[in-house]
């Protein structure tokens, strides 16, 4: 045999890995940093680290999770001419917060705003079209009425607003973060910081300075030597003292960015990385590393590989499965790979354990659904389990997506969750039930399909059976784990070890229906039809325990109402439902049944009269 037909061989019997390194090269494009825009380094903007929410981020994340709030992208074309022959210019989150913080003029007419309601439009005299998105400009004529909608909207209780008042507060408050912005490092009328300085200790430089303290949204002047911590602009405009350096450099950035002058913006911006890395290089280290993970999205970047993963593998069912349903599962183990390292590297920057909030354990349980996934595929190697991880990975990714659309995933802490060690025991190894219940129901429904549909053969339909059977084992022994964990957490915290919140009874339905399940199949209660429904079910209690019992706003656990997730929730457990009556519907029932005349239909042909 030649050398190439040697390496198409070995190639070949290692496809999957090939395949996957391949993904992950083309993944690593993801890191390349971005050049300069239009000679203005933005990029080193980004970096800079800023402390809002009580928490230190880099001006990048400030950037990113405003644009996402307020508009639901973190990118958008814009062509300020509106009509000129070149194509709109893509503005990035970083560009836009720039303008927002020193142009405020220019961004007041950028589209930055997503509104859908159609109420909240005919409020403001629009009619619905296409058109989704509006400008400052557009809406700031409106801002009195959309206030005055917004106080009343706020003082009933969530669960009693209507779609409108939902809206219309909703946009109020995208409204005033952008406000909030816009106060942060200058006054909001645009005449630059500059002018902020050369206005200190007069009666109108205070008035100014008054609502700037009211509205900055964040701290951007590091503690210097000696100072009790972060500063806001407004604090280092106080006083008619020498000018502080570091606010120096901030208006000859603000003036480099208003005169679109980048020789001076690139000089103040060099000046502030200095300043940073001397005052502290431990934030400025975390705010680059931060950087660095915002520009690789890994979680975005995990969810297109699983989609392609499902869609080579859906592929490999009509041609050539012993090539594409390898080709399928080296894609699942690039996405695996990437969904590890964002994993990975949101531990390292909170320096917490994988699960804090409700985003990170909507990630946290696609981790674990695709890792026991993965292990099944390789037990069995029969394409369910690519089909399972894909199909978890994508989904739980997806609703990461959406719910990173409240604001900055990485929080800080609640008082009552500020423990690591429970987080990384009782978090944990609930989350790891979450994940094996949901994995067991997806093979349930795999089950079901092929039955309905009549695709598979009596050895496939036990395999799918068997890991069914084994991730329920896995399943009630991590969520038995974890609820008893919580009540010894909740004990220390709480003074109690069970108190019936919604939460804990949320756990515990989890447990008992696992146990169920297994009671069921060593009693012989329920034969394999009977299991996979019974698993399919488990989908819609690990999803009321997760997600549900966070909406009642009662309870120690309830983290708010959403009148949206509140549907999507329900319309994901009627799909459920939906499944089990379909576990018990006739295979192929869309078929015509053979008549009596048939051969083989065990029926005699009448005689004639």
């Amino acid at each position: 045999m030649t050398t190439i037909g040697k390496a198409l061989a070995w190639t070949r019997a290692h496809l999957a890995w090939v395949v996957c390194a391949f993904a992950l090269l083309v993944a690593a494009t993801a890191l390349r940093t971005p050049g300069p825009v239009r000679g203005f380094d933005v990029v080193g903007f980004g970096k800079l680290p800023v402390l809002e929410g009580g928490r230190v981020k880099p001006a990048d994340s400030i950037a990113r999770n405003a644009l996402l709030m307020i508009r639901g992208q973190q990118t958008f074309a814009y062509d300020p001419d509106g009509d000129g022959p070149e194509r709109p210019r893509t503005i990035g989150a970083d560009e836009w917060l720039l303008d927002v913080l020193f142009r405020p003029p220019v961004a007041d007419r950028q589209p930055a705003f997503v509104i859908n309601d159609p109420d909240v439009l005919g409020l403001m005299g629009m009619q619905q079209s296409s058109n989704r998105y509006f400008s400052f400009q557009q809406i700031g004529p409106y801002i009195e009425e959309i206030q005055k909608q917004a106080m009343a909207a706020e003082a009933k209780d969530a669960k009693q607003r209507t779609r409108f008042e939902s809206a219309v507060l909703n946009l109020f408050q995208r409204v005033l973060l952008y406000h909030r912005l816009r106060n942060t490092v200058q006054y909001f009328d645009g005449q630059g910081l500059v002018m902020e300085v050369g206005l200190r200790g007069t009666p109108a430089g205070e008035a100014r300075r008054a609502e700037m303290a009211q509205y900055a949204y964040f701290r951007p002047l590091l503690p210097a030597q000696g100072d009790a911590g972060w500063r806001t602009i407004a604090e280092a405009l106080r006083g008619t003292g020498p000018v502080d350096p570091v606010l120096a450099h901030w208006a000859r950035l603000s003036l480099g960015w208003t005169l679109q002058d980048p020789k001076n913006f690139n000089g103040a911006l060099s000046a502030l990385q200095v300043d940073a890395s001397s005052l502290r290089p431990d934030l400025a280290r975390h705010a680059e590393d931060e950087w660095l993970f915002n520009l690789a999205q890994p979680f975005y970047l995990g969810m297109v590989v699983y989609v392609l993963a499902l869609l080579v593998l859906f592929a490999s069912w009509l041609w050539r499965p012993e090539i594409l349903r390898p080709v399928a599962f080296g894609f699942l183990l690039a996405g695996f790979v990437v969904h590890t390292a964002g994993l990975t590297s949101r531990i390292f920057l909170q320096g917490r354990p994988p699960v804090t909030n409700l985003y990170s354990s909507a990630v946290f349980v696609g981790w674990v659904g695709v890792l026991v996934a993965v292990i099944l595929e390789r037990l069995y190697r029969k394409g369910f389990g690519t089909l399972v991880a894909g199909a978890a990975g994508f989904a739980t990714l997806l609703i990461a997506h959406h719910l990173s659309l409240d604001g900055d995933t990485m929080e800080m802490m609640r008082a009552v969750l500020d423990s690591n060690f429970w987080l990384a025991t009782h978090v944990v190894a609930i989350t790891v039930g979450y994940g094996g219940t949901y994995v067991a129901g997806l093979i349930a429904i795999v089950w079901i399909a092929m039955r309905l549909f009549g695709t598979a053969d009596a050895d496939s339909m036990k395999t799918l059976s068997r890991m069914a059977y084994g991730v329920v084992c896995f399943s009630v022994l991590f969520s038995f784990l974890g609820t008893v964990l919580g009540g010894i957490w909740a004990d220390q915290s709480w003074g109690r070890f069970w108190g019936w919140d919604p939460k804990e009874n949320g756990a515990l339905l989890i447990v008992l229906w696992n146990a169920v399940i297994l009671h069921a199949r060593w009693g012989g209660f329920a034969r394999d039809r009977g299991i996979m429904a019974m698993a399919v079910f488990g989908n819609v209690i690990t999803s009321l325990s997760w997600f549900g019992v966070n909406m009642l706003g009662i309870g120690l656990h309830s983290y708010g109402f959403m009148d949206e997730a509140v549907w999507a929730l329900l319309l994901f457990s009627l799909t459920q439902v939906a499944v089990i009556v379909a576990a018990y519907v006739r295979p192929r029932f869309w078929a015509a049944r053979p008549t009596g005349d048939e051969p083989g239909s065990g029926r005699r042909a009448s005689s004639p009269a």
